[in-house]
Protein backbone atom coordinates (compact mmCIF):
# COMPACT_ATOMS: atom_id res chain seq x y z
CA UNK A 1 0.00 0.00 0.00
CA UNK A 2 1.47 3.56 -1.45
CA UNK A 3 1.60 6.23 1.17
CA UNK A 4 1.11 9.07 -1.41
CA UNK A 5 -1.86 7.01 -2.58
CA UNK A 6 -3.41 6.33 0.58
CA UNK A 7 -2.78 9.99 1.69
CA UNK A 8 -4.24 11.51 -1.95
CA UNK A 9 -7.22 9.49 -1.56
CA UNK A 10 -8.57 10.12 2.16
CA UNK A 11 -7.19 13.49 0.84
CA UNK A 12 -10.04 13.25 -2.10
CA UNK A 13 -13.02 12.04 0.53
CA UNK A 14 -12.32 14.22 3.82
CA UNK A 15 -15.81 16.17 2.50
CA UNK A 16 -17.35 12.71 2.61
CA UNK A 17 -16.14 10.78 5.22
CA UNK A 18 -13.57 11.44 8.64
CA UNK A 19 -9.83 10.38 8.72
CA UNK A 20 -10.58 7.44 11.24
CA UNK A 21 -13.54 5.96 8.45
CA UNK A 22 -11.20 6.06 6.07
CA UNK A 23 -8.29 3.86 8.28
CA UNK A 24 -10.92 1.69 9.31
CA UNK A 25 -11.88 0.99 5.81
CA UNK A 26 -8.26 0.69 4.40
CA UNK A 27 -7.47 -1.37 7.25
CA UNK A 28 -4.75 0.77 8.91
CA UNK A 29 -4.12 3.10 11.94
CA UNK A 30 -4.88 6.14 12.29
CA UNK A 31 -1.19 7.35 13.63
CA UNK A 32 0.16 5.40 10.50
CA UNK A 33 -1.82 7.62 8.13
CA UNK A 34 -0.68 10.51 9.99
CA UNK A 35 2.77 9.52 9.95
CA UNK A 36 3.08 8.71 6.65
CA UNK A 37 1.41 11.97 5.64
CA UNK A 38 3.55 13.75 7.84
CA UNK A 39 6.25 12.12 5.78
CA UNK A 40 4.93 13.11 2.63
CA UNK A 41 5.11 16.99 3.26
CA UNK A 42 7.98 16.89 4.52
CA UNK A 43 9.09 14.74 1.19
CA UNK A 44 7.21 17.16 -0.61
CA UNK A 45 8.60 20.38 0.99
CA UNK A 46 12.39 19.07 0.26
CA UNK A 47 11.47 18.87 -3.34
CA UNK A 48 9.60 22.62 -3.74
CA UNK A 49 12.78 24.13 -1.71
CA UNK A 50 15.10 22.49 -4.21
CA UNK A 51 12.62 23.69 -7.44
CA UNK A 52 12.57 26.96 -5.65
CA UNK A 53 16.52 27.08 -5.47
CA UNK A 54 16.88 25.70 -9.23
CA UNK A 55 14.99 28.55 -10.43
CA UNK A 56 16.42 31.27 -8.58
CA UNK A 57 19.66 29.88 -10.06
CA UNK A 58 18.83 29.69 -13.32
CA UNK A 59 17.60 32.85 -13.39
CA UNK A 60 20.41 34.53 -11.57
CA UNK A 61 18.28 35.35 -8.21
CA UNK A 62 16.75 38.50 -10.85
CA UNK A 63 13.27 37.13 -9.79
CA UNK A 64 11.31 37.75 -6.33
CA UNK A 65 9.12 35.66 -4.76
CA UNK A 66 5.85 36.64 -7.37
CA UNK A 67 7.75 35.48 -10.25
CA UNK A 68 9.19 32.37 -8.67
CA UNK A 69 5.77 31.41 -7.04
CA UNK A 70 4.14 32.21 -11.07
CA UNK A 71 6.95 29.39 -12.54
CA UNK A 72 6.22 27.13 -9.76
CA UNK A 73 2.47 27.29 -10.49
CA UNK A 74 3.34 26.02 -14.52
CA UNK A 75 3.77 22.77 -12.34
CA UNK A 76 1.71 22.55 -8.70
CA UNK A 77 -0.16 24.54 -6.62
CA UNK A 78 1.32 26.22 -3.77
CA UNK A 79 0.70 29.50 -2.04
CA UNK A 80 2.55 32.79 -3.19
CA UNK A 81 3.48 33.37 0.90
CA UNK A 82 4.95 30.12 1.28
CA UNK A 83 7.15 30.33 -1.74
CA UNK A 84 7.89 33.80 0.02
CA UNK A 85 8.82 32.39 3.39
CA UNK A 86 10.88 29.37 1.86
CA UNK A 87 13.29 32.08 -0.04
CA UNK A 88 13.36 33.92 2.97
CA UNK A 89 14.47 31.11 5.18
CA UNK A 90 16.83 30.00 2.67
CA UNK A 91 18.02 33.20 1.92
CA UNK A 92 17.19 33.00 -1.61
CA UNK A 93 15.89 36.44 -2.16
CA UNK A 94 15.94 38.35 -5.58
CA UNK A 95 19.55 40.63 -5.83
CA UNK A 96 18.78 43.34 -7.79
CA UNK A 97 21.77 44.85 -9.63
CA UNK A 98 22.61 48.35 -8.48
CA UNK A 99 23.22 51.28 -10.45
CA UNK A 100 26.53 52.04 -10.02
CA UNK A 101 27.29 55.32 -8.45
CA UNK A 102 30.24 57.38 -7.06
CA UNK A 103 30.79 57.00 -4.09
CA UNK A 104 30.75 60.04 -1.51
CA UNK A 105 34.93 61.19 -0.90
CA UNK A 106 35.51 58.92 -3.68
CA UNK A 107 36.30 61.24 -6.73
CA UNK A 108 35.85 59.06 -10.00
CA UNK A 109 38.82 59.44 -12.26
CA UNK A 110 37.91 58.09 -16.00
CA UNK A 111 40.71 56.89 -18.26
CA UNK A 112 41.29 57.27 -21.89
CA UNK A 113 40.25 54.18 -23.68
CA UNK A 114 43.65 53.17 -24.96
CA UNK A 115 42.70 49.42 -26.20
CA UNK A 116 40.17 50.77 -29.07
CA UNK A 117 39.59 46.87 -30.17
CA UNK A 118 42.93 46.26 -31.04
CA UNK A 119 42.65 42.53 -29.35
CA UNK A 120 45.88 41.13 -31.14
CA UNK A 121 49.30 40.97 -29.01
CA UNK A 122 52.31 39.42 -29.66
CA UNK A 123 53.81 38.31 -26.27
CA UNK A 124 51.64 37.82 -22.85
CA UNK A 125 51.10 40.26 -19.91
CA UNK A 126 51.03 43.47 -22.75
CA UNK A 127 46.85 43.50 -23.33
CA UNK A 128 45.43 42.41 -20.23
CA UNK A 129 41.13 43.26 -19.77
CA UNK A 130 39.50 43.12 -15.82
CA UNK A 131 35.95 42.80 -14.81
CA UNK A 132 33.89 41.52 -12.31
CA UNK A 133 31.34 38.60 -12.60
CA UNK A 134 27.96 38.23 -10.33
CA UNK A 135 28.35 34.06 -9.49
CA UNK A 136 25.60 32.61 -7.69
CA UNK A 137 26.79 29.96 -5.02
CA UNK A 138 24.61 28.09 -3.06
CA UNK A 139 22.40 30.43 -1.78
CA UNK A 140 24.01 33.90 -2.03
CA UNK A 141 25.49 35.69 -4.78
CA UNK A 142 29.56 36.14 -5.14
CA UNK A 143 31.91 38.55 -6.91
CA UNK A 144 34.42 37.60 -9.36
CA UNK A 145 37.55 39.44 -10.02
CA UNK A 146 39.40 38.31 -12.92
CA UNK A 147 41.97 39.69 -15.48
CA UNK A 148 42.63 37.89 -18.42
CA UNK A 149 46.04 38.33 -20.63
CA UNK A 150 44.51 38.80 -24.16
CA UNK A 151 47.34 36.74 -25.30
CA UNK A 152 46.42 33.74 -25.04
CA UNK A 153 42.85 34.27 -22.82
CA UNK A 154 44.97 32.98 -19.19
CA UNK A 155 43.36 34.18 -16.44
CA UNK A 156 46.63 35.85 -14.73
CA UNK A 157 44.59 37.15 -11.33
CA UNK A 158 41.69 36.85 -10.04
CA UNK A 159 39.46 37.35 -6.43
CA UNK A 160 36.44 36.17 -4.82
CA UNK A 161 34.69 38.22 -2.31
CA UNK A 162 30.69 38.29 -1.22
CA UNK A 163 30.44 41.90 -1.83
CA UNK A 164 31.23 43.96 -4.83
CA UNK A 165 34.12 47.16 -3.74
CA UNK A 166 36.83 48.87 -4.35
CA UNK A 167 39.23 45.87 -1.98
CA UNK A 168 38.24 43.07 -4.25
CA UNK A 169 39.59 44.94 -7.43
CA UNK A 170 42.68 46.20 -5.49
CA UNK A 171 43.21 42.12 -4.53
CA UNK A 172 43.26 41.07 -8.00
CA UNK A 173 45.29 43.66 -9.30
CA UNK A 174 48.22 43.28 -6.55
CA UNK A 175 49.04 40.00 -7.57
CA UNK A 176 50.27 41.22 -10.70
CA UNK A 177 53.28 41.83 -11.17
CA UNK A 178 55.18 45.40 -11.43
CA UNK A 179 55.42 46.11 -15.43
CA UNK A 180 55.81 49.45 -17.40
CA UNK A 181 54.72 47.78 -20.63
CA UNK A 182 51.50 46.12 -19.71
CA UNK A 183 48.03 47.64 -20.58
CA UNK A 184 44.82 47.08 -18.34
CA UNK A 185 41.83 47.89 -19.83
CA UNK A 186 38.40 47.92 -17.36
CA UNK A 187 34.86 49.65 -17.88
CA UNK A 188 34.09 53.14 -16.29
CA UNK A 189 32.40 51.31 -12.75
CA UNK A 190 33.11 53.61 -9.55
CA UNK A 191 35.19 50.72 -8.61
CA UNK A 192 37.80 51.03 -11.32
CA UNK A 193 38.00 55.15 -11.39
CA UNK A 194 38.13 55.14 -7.56
CA UNK A 195 41.30 57.51 -6.20
CA UNK A 196 42.74 54.09 -4.48
CA UNK A 197 42.57 51.95 -7.72
CA UNK A 198 43.73 54.35 -9.76
CA UNK A 199 46.79 55.41 -7.40
CA UNK A 200 47.60 51.57 -7.19
CA UNK A 201 47.57 51.20 -11.07
CA UNK A 202 49.95 54.60 -11.25
CA UNK A 203 52.24 52.54 -8.73
CA UNK A 204 52.77 49.39 -11.10
CA UNK A 205 52.74 51.88 -14.27
CA UNK A 206 49.73 50.44 -15.87
CA UNK A 207 48.08 53.17 -18.40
Amino acid sequence: MEPQVVIAWVESIREEVTVSEACAWLGIARATYYRWKAAVETERTDATVEKIRQLCIHHKFRYGYRKITALLRAEQRINHKRVQWIMQREGLQCRVRMKKRKATGQPAHPAEHLLKRQFHTEAPLQKLVTDITYLPFGGKMVYFSSILDLYNGEIVAYSIADKQDTSLVLDTLNQLPKRTSMLLHSDQGSVYTSQAYQAAVKEKALP
